[in-house]
């Protein structure tokens, strides 16, 4: 059966990063890096990855470093060539989208994730889209997160949540799926809840952060309907949208970092550099000193 490529994704990065200040005083939360690279450049490689064509990146003020970043900087370039530093200029080459395949929406009131993805619906149009959310940085053994979802996609359609397993006492932090009867490590779901009071979850299974989704999911967000914490949640239109529509679970194969959480970006630096070659054994030793 033939389904819909997606093609674009959705990157909402219009948060303040409160929590990490004052390192967000003058620089967005998504540039602070984990090991070498910007997390949000950690989260366009997945996306690129999947094969994904089209960046749309969905700001707010103070956020134009994230504009730069993705833009040559020919001083840099011309400084680098004259020194023969051609790693790095590999390097600089190979995050540089192609002419006109990113795109930057403003969204001008931090009115909820919902509202955020609703921004970028003239840009994404009537297709299906990935959604990554540029706090949740995956690491999985092949296939990263979201090539895993694609596969599915592809052979269900409809729309594909990645999932993860949490402790039934950190379940109330996340928004949870009810999955029905399926084969590890795809299930359809039957319910989500946005934080559940504890001891209330319908599973151990929470959204981390990766959607694949179907536009009509803009014409429900556009009834700007306040959910929890008075913001427009994309989890209540998911839930309307279920009415409608087939929404699948995935368990992703591999590991998310909360890079919007301290001890989830000290994690993912460590968890990072312990995997790189270069750095890895080193890494290694130096934290047994520490520890």
């Amino acid at each position: 059966m033939h389904h819909k490529p997606v093609r674009k994704a959705v990157f909402p990065v219009a948060g303040l990063g409160t929590r990490f200040l004052p390192a967000t005083k003058a620089m967005p939360k998504e540039m602070l890096t984990v090991v070498d690279r910007p997390v949000i450049q950690h989260v366009v490689d997945e996306a690129r990855e999947a094969g994904i064509e089209h960046l749309i990146f969905v700001t707010g003020r103070n956020k134009s470093a994230i504009e730069d970043y993705f833009d040559r900087q020919p001083e840099l370039e011309q400084a680098l060539a004259e020194r023969g530093r051609t790693h790095e200029l590999k390097l600089l080459a190979d995050v540089l989208p192609q002419a006109g395949s990113a795109s930057f929406t403003r969204q001008q009131d931090p009115l909820g994730l919902g509202h955020a993805v609703w921004c970028a619906r003239e840009l994404v149009g009537d297709e299906p889209f990935a959604l990554l959310l540029p706090d949740m940085i995956t690491q999985s053994p092949g296939k990263r997160c979201l090539a895993q979802m694609l596969d599915v996609y592809n052979q269900t359609g409809g729309n594909v949540i990645a999932v993860e397993e949490t402790t039934p006492e950190d379940a109330h932090k996340f928004g949870i799926v009810a999955t029905g009867a399926g084969k590890d490590p795809v299930w359809p779901i039957t319910g989500m809840v946005e934080k559940p009071p504890k001891g209330t979850a319908p599973s151990n299974l929470y959204i981390m952060g990766r959607y694949i989704l179907q536009p009509e999911i803009f014409s429900l967000l556009s009834r700007m309907e306040k959910g929890a914490g008075g913001e427009i949640q994309i989890t209540d239109a998911m839930v309307h949208l279920m009415g409608q529509q087939p929404f699948n679970a995935v368990r992703h194969q591999g590991r998310t970092f909360d890079c919007g959480a301290k001890i989830g970006f000290l994690t993912a630096n460590v968890a990072f550099g312990l995997a790189r070659a270069d750095l890895g054994p080193e890494l290694k030793v130096e934290l047994a000193k520490l520890i």
